[in-house]
């Protein structure tokens, strides 16, 4: 039973930022194993998918291979799961667009990141994310990265979003974690830790759960260490936290999240191959021996099924 303190979690728990994955050559999206990889995550505890984000490779997917791959993750899971759909881009029109299509598809929610590379005012923030708020029904989870963005979202105008109706949320990969602690008081905001290394002093400070990309190779650890939290347990989850540290530091650390993400997973066995599209490189035979070594040496994750594989 959840504790009186839980905070509210409109968009669940145990998010997975999930990977798009792809044909041998990358050439096309390869919706049978999107669909066993979704099904695969949901099994060991992920309660929240977002699809089509940065780790999903979303700069370098067509739109028409957005919405196949959300409508294929749909019909794995079923209606139970909450799948939130990436509509954030540097063209509010196309945000826009991007939204209303997701809507129609039956999402249950839109990840809308800061507008990145034209570093726009922070009126032009509000501004674009209020349309895309405004153009469908759908809850909305803002996204402050600004390490990709290069403009994070300032406190005040977090403020004046969390006003829109729609604005229930937002994914944190800032790690301000003294101004989020003040706006979790001030608003109704849901946070999401959005940065692996730091899942749990989000939760201990209020977070409503996490959106991960280390969770792919280890959601069983990701719903324990919620757990814990919520049972007040806290030094289990501060077990849990070390025994995530050397996998967060394989995954996040090195080489793009993305890119060891699907190593991960086809260690596992997971995804039949790693295949990323340029201007993501693969990874180095060293980066892929380290990363099968954070895997056999971790507990509770899926075991190493494929020896690790030359890459040069």
């Amino acid at each position: 039973m959840n504790s009186p303190t839980t905070p509210r979690r409109p968009f669940g728990t145990v998010g997975i930022a999930m990977v798009t994955p792809f044909s041998a050559d990358g050439e096309s999206v390869d919706l049978d194993a999107a669909q066993a990889l979704a099904a695969d995550l949901v099994a060991d505890g992920t309660d929240l998918l977002v699809l089509n984000g940065t780790t999903g490779e979303s700069p370098t997917t067509q739109d028409e291979e957005k919405f196949a791959v959300v409508q294929a993750v749909r019909e794995a899971v079923g209606p139970e799961v909450t799948i939130v759909a990436g509509a954030g881009s540097n063209d509010t029109r196309h945000s826009v667009d991007l939204a209303r299509r997701a809507a129609a598809l039956g999402v249950d929610g839109l990840l809308v990141v800061t507008p990145y590379y034209s570093k726009p005012s922070q009126e032009g923030i509000i501004s674009h994310i209020e349309a895309v708020a405004d153009a469908t029904d759908l809850p909305v989870m803002l996204y402050d990265i600004p390490g990709r963005t290069g403009v994070a979202l300032a406190a005040d105008t977090i403020r004046r979003l969390a006003e829109h109706p729609r604005v229930l949320a937002l994914k944190d990969a800032k790690g301000d974690l003294q101004q989020s602690t003040l706006l979790m008081a001030e608003t109704e905001l849901a946070y999401y830790s959005g940065e692996d290394a730091l899942n749990l002093p989000w939760l201990a400070v209020g977070a409503s759960g996490l959106v991960s990309v280390v969770g792919h190779v280890a959601p069983g650890l990701e719903k324990a260490l919620v757990e814990a939290v919520d049972r007040g347990d806290l030094a289990g989850a501060t077990d849990l936290h070390r025994r995530l540290a050397p996998l967060v530091d394989a995954v996040m650390t090195h080489i793009p999240g993305v890119v060891a993400a699907k190593v991960g997973l086809h260690l596992q066995g997971r995804l039949p191959h790693a295949a990323v599209r340029g201007p993501h490189a693969p990874a180095d035979e060293q980066a892929v021996r380290a990363i099968s070594d954070a895997l056999a040496a971790a507990e509770g994750v899926p075991p190493v099924r494929n020896a690790p594989w030359r890459t040069r």
